[in-house]
């Protein structure tokens, strides 16, 4: 437990962005692995599931919630699974 009221309080603000910052997270492994089930499906919804975690992906790098390279690793990985499946 902290000794200081500055210290209680940062211990307060930490558990709340915590809170905050796993949500988005775990929101953006939701629309990834949807999007992915689609894309194996093959189906036309694919590419708006794409386009959700894309967005989800880019709002979270603005609000440094995950790195900007891990989010543009992620966009990666599921267009290129998406454009795999369209040319076949």
């Amino acid at each position: 437990m902290p000794n200081k009221k500055s210290a209680a309080k940062a211990l307060r603000q930490s558990i709340k962005r915590t809170a905050r910052n796993y949500k988005v997270k775990r929101a953006i492994k939701e629309v990834i692995k949807d999007s992915k089930k689609l894309i194996e499906t093959k189906e036309k919804a694919a590419a708006d599931k794409v386009k959700q975690a894309i967005k989800l992906l880019d709002k979270a790098v603005a609000k440094k919630i995950i790195k900007k390279n891990t989010a543009a690793r992620k966009k990666s990985r599921l267009m290129k699974k998406l454009n795999s499946t369209i040319i076949k």
